[in-house]
């Protein structure tokens, strides 16, 4: 936990909030804000007018205000904060047009296209005093807690890897098959949080290469590899592909952390194991049990919702959840180009 230097909310009302971006998740943040005792939705943008419109519809939001221009949505009704969940392309231009106008921000992932849309998003963030923070579902998971738990009771930890392999050949957002590094961006950065949110250590160091396999179906490279030293001296390996038919692992990924007491391993899903070391006697935490969310509902939402309106409370927000992700990720807004078959990164990137 972190004193933030941003503006609060104070008072007991209702924060107001827009949602900009009508595409899969879109209509799921609207759900939050419509559920959450806590927030007012007050305007939802998006540059298809017509999308918008049926989304809307299905919603039955017949008397919300909606609009595809984001700064008209902003002077007519002056909210307290702006949900961006546009197409990463729009991330940078959305978030620092909503923070300039006195805004809050809460971003989908990734922050940003590259490093330097990323830092001038923070810039525009301390400039204008407000909040930014990048919602990482996957968090909040009771499973990863889990793992995070019995990792922590492994006592000094050596290594963490990370396989992921899936068939991604359907995706709800079109644009995540055009991206010149649809895995990198829109699918390993959750896994490279999960390390962090595992461990507690941030990265220092990276080497990755990003590649296309033979019979790649999509525009960019959808394999990567990836070996970060992270702080503690700890290495986490990263191996994952969008491309792989065959033993595939789940959307979480499959794990392995190794310490001086034993290793944990997880499966992404269910609860973790553990082996203990000679002389050690550890044992597994338990997943927490949760209601099953209703399935027009999308897991992790909530809670960073949650998480984001009490920061806006308080001016006291989770560090892993704040605007460090970009000091932190350097690799996940990959601005360098190709060199050779695959996407080389630097193995010591400028934070």
């Amino acid at each position: 936990m972190t004193d933030a230097h941003f503006e609060t909310v104070g008072g007991d009302r209702p924060l107001r909030g827009v949602v900009v971006g009508a595409g899969f998740l879109g209509p799921y943040w609207v759900r939050e804000l419509q559920a959450s005792p806590d927030t007012e939705l007050v305007g939802w943008v998006d540059v298809d007018d017509e999308r918008l419109r049926a989304r809307a519809a299905e919603l039955k939001l017949a008397t919300l205000p909606l609009g595809t221009d984001l700064d008209e949505m902003l002077t007519a009704h002056a909210p307290d904060f702006v949900v961006n969940v546009t197409a990463p392309l729009a991330h940078h231009a959305i978030t620092t047009a909503a923070l300039r106008r006195g805004a809050a921000v809460l971003s989908e992932k990734p922050l940003a296209m590259s490093m330097a849309e990323a830092r001038d998003m923070v810039a525009a963030a301390d400039a204008a005093q407000r909040l930014l923070m990048v919602s990482q579902n996957r968090r909040y998971m009771p499973s990863l807690l889990a793992f995070r738990e019995t990792v922590a009771r492994l006592g000094t930890l050596s290594s963490l890897t990370c396989d992921f392999y899936i068939a991604h050949r359907k995706d709800h957002d079109s644009f995540v098959t055009t991206l010149d590094e649809p895995l990198l961006f829109d699918m390993a950065i959750h896994l490279f949080d999960a390390a962090r949110a595992v461990t507690g250590a941030d990265p220092v160091s990276v080497y990755c290469e990003s590649y296309a396999a033979p019979w790649d179906w999509f525009a960019g490279a959808s394999s990567a590899n990836a070996l970060f030293q992270m702080t503690g001296d700890l290495r986490f390996a990263f191996s994952g592909s969008w491309c792989a038919d065959g033993f595939q692992t789940s959307w979480t990924g499959r794990w392995r952390a190794i310490g001086e007491r034993g290793s944990a391993v997880w499966d992404g899903l269910r609860a973790p194991r553990v082996q203990s070391a000679p002389g050690a006697a550890l044992e597994a935490a338990r997943p927490a049990s949760v209601q099953r969310r209703r399935r027009n509902r999308f897991a992790g939402l909530a809670d960073a919702l949650g998480e984001f309106v009490a920061a806006l409370r308080t001016g006291v927000c989770h560090r892993a959840n704040a605007t460090t992700t970009c000091a932190a990720w350097p690799c996940a807004t990959p601005p360098w180009p190709p060199r050779g078959p695959g996407r080389q990164r630097p193995s010591s990137p400028e934070r």
